[in-house]
Formats: structure tokens, sequence, C-alpha cells
């Protein structure tokens, strides 16, 4: 009786381990090919774009160059720039650049406000209807902003996302760099959910709302500010959709302990956002409770997962091979993952292949 059950739970885990990253995806590709989120013409809304940006001296005038440089009728745009107390150069570059562009404001924050209360500035100050959320370190193309806000024409639409690719300078932009496949397979994901109207988190460097459905971001509390926006939107029960072809880029940190640190942060404000929306987790929209638990959710406690699916084989290995082959593989696995710490090369070049010859010779 003991043995079932721990059968039964291995089935558990190990199913909600597959669908987050085969399930989920796959059933995603297979719904993307029957919807279609239409062509919403040429449409150009009056839009505000907003930046929250601490000692950016290195990227803001680059930054401000290339919205300046956008196809895009600015008589309809207005470009929101706050800058959360900055020590360095950034208050001077961007006193200096509003002199120069009439479309530009600048807010120069006295006291450190987060990023979270200067967003909540800059979304009161806006004047137009389209909330456009960018980063200072971000670099559009020439037609990402007239791309993006073109499906505002939909009133059921209350947000899109568009495309983000991490690159590294010394690589063409488009092909993105290795540290980054795993965003393209974030951004598969985000496709398909942008098909269907529920996409789970923007991308935080490119995508825009009403300001209608516009939250207040609770500045005591962290939060992921381009996830919680995306999920209020949600919310409203308006759609949130995405457009590959407006496109943004960003240089991603090419050091892991640098990244795996930026992800924990990302993991614990993750957290607090879900406290504030948790209701999403059972929504009326089955599809959408179920891509958040599959998209989010599941990723958040996948770690738990994982160990739980190690400590459940360790127990019924001896019951049938199949569960010593799964624990075989997880023990590898685990063991290259610690390789990948001092010599990540090595590791990635040699785990796939190791484990794919352990699981074929049983």
């Amino acid at each position: 009786m003991v043995e079932l059950f721990f059968e039964i739970l291995f089935v558990v885990v190990l199913f909600l381990i597959i669908n987050t990253y085969l399930l989920y995806p796959l059933g995603l590709f297979i719904l993307r090919k029957l919807t279609n989120i239409g062509d919403p013409g040429i449409y150009s809304p009056k839009i505000s774009i907003l930046i929250a940006a601490y000692n950016e001296e290195k990227v803001i005038r680059k930054r401000i160059d290339n919205i300046a440089d956008q196809d895009y009728d600015f008589t309809k745009l207005e470009l929101i720039i706050g800058s959360d107390c900055s020590t360095d150069s950034t208050n001077e570059i961007l006193l200096q650049a509003e002199n120069e562009f009439p479309w530009l404001k600048v807010l120069i924050c006295d006291v450190r406000r987060g990023k979270a209360g200067v967003l909540n500035d800059l979304i009161e100050k806006a004047n137009n209807e389209i909330l456009v959320f960018s980063d200072a370190n971000t670099v559009f193309e020439k037609d990402a902003i007239q791309k993006l806000v073109r499906h505002f024409s939909n009133e059921k639409i209350g947000g899109v996302c568009g495309k983000l690719i991490l690159t590294d300078e010394n690589i063409d932009k488009r092909e993105g760099v290795e540290e980054a496949k795993y965003w393209q397979f974030e951004t598969i994901i985000k496709e398909g959910e942008g098909r269907l109207g529920i996409l789970i988190g923007a991308n935080g460097g490119n995508f825009a709302i009403r300001k209608s459905l516009a939250a207040y971001l609770p500045p005591k509390k962290p939060v992921t500010d381009d996830f919680y926006l995306s999920l209020k939107v949600l919310q409203s029960g308006a759609k949130f959709i995405y457009e590959s072809d407006s496109i943004g880029t960003e240089d991603v940190g090419q050091n892991i302990r640098v990244e795996f640190k930026r992800k924990i942060r990302f993991a614990a404000t993750n957290f607090q956002t879900l406290s504030l929306i948790k209701e999403l987790l059972f929504s009326k929209n089955i599809l959408l409770s179920y891509a958040f638990w599959s998209h989010k959710v599941l990723r958040w406690i996948f770690p738990i997962l994982m160990l739980s699916l190690l400590s459940i084989s360790l127990i019924i290995y001896p019951i049938n091979p199949f569960y010593y082959v799964v624990l075989l593989t997880q023990t590898f696995f685990y063991l290259f993952s610690l390789i990948g710490l001092p010599f990540p090369s090595f590791a990635y070049k040699h785990m796939k292949r190791l484990t794919f010859k352990l699981i074929f010779s049983f």
C-alpha cells in the first residue's frame, strides 16, 4: 500500500514537470495554429513612453536618440523618463536632452522611490491613453512602437507585448546569444499565449497597456512590475496579446552568478506579486488559470518538484527498472549542473549527449 502511494505520487509529480516544459508548450503550439488575431491595419494613437532610470549615464542618451529615431508621429508621442535619485550624470544628461526634444519630459526624484514608486509617478504624469513601458538599456527597431500600439484599434485588447531579443554586442542582434536560448523558448510560449489573448507576463522592456487599466504598483511590497501590470490587465477581462514584429533588444549579462542572483530577486518578487493577484489561479476563464499555473506557478516551484521526484525515486527505484533509469538520469543531471558552475562550457557540451546515452542504454 505504501509503495502504491509513492508510485501515484511519482506519477503526479512527473506529470507536473512534463506539463510545464512539454505538454503546455505543445498545447499552445497546436492552439496557435487554430487562432488568428487578425491584421489591425494602420493605427497611431497618442502614446506616452515611460522609463524609470537609476544611474544610467552609459545608456540613457542612446536610449533617447533611439526613441527620436522612431517611425512615429511625434505630435502624438511623449517620452517621460523618471530618474530615481541617480548619483551619476544621468540627471544632467536628461535635463540637457529635455531642452532639445519638446516631446521629452523629465522627472527627477530627490529621494529614492524604487522602480515601482517612479513608475506610479510616471503613469500619473502621462497625458495619453496608451502607455508604452520600456527600460533605459532597451533599443527599439525603427518601427517597433508603431507595430506595438496599432493593435489598440481593437477595444477588447488591453495590452500588447513586443518581442525582446537578448543579445551580445559582438553578435548580430537578431541571432541572440547562447545564454539566451531559454529566452527563445520563453518567447515561443508568449507567442502562443498572445494568440489566445492570455499572455502571462509581458517583456518589461517592450510592452504597452491602456492607461485606464494601469494598476497602482505597491511600493512597500516589492512586485515584478511588468508581471503585475500584465496580470491586472487580464484580471479586468481585457485581452493581452503578443506582437512579434515589434522588436526591442537588450544586452544580456554573461556572468552566470550575476544572472543567478538576478533570478533570485525576480523569484522573490514574483511570489509577492502572486499574493496580490491569487484570484487568477482559479479564474472563471479556465484557460487563463491553466496558463497561469503552467507558465508561472509550476515554474516557480519547479526546484521543489525536481527534488520531490528525486526523493521519491530513491524510495521506489527497486520496484521497477523505469524508476531506476529516472533516478540515474536525475543524478547525472544534478552532477553536470554542479560541474556547470565552474565549467559551464564543458557541462553544456557533454550533458545532453551523456544523458541520452544513459537513457537509451536501458
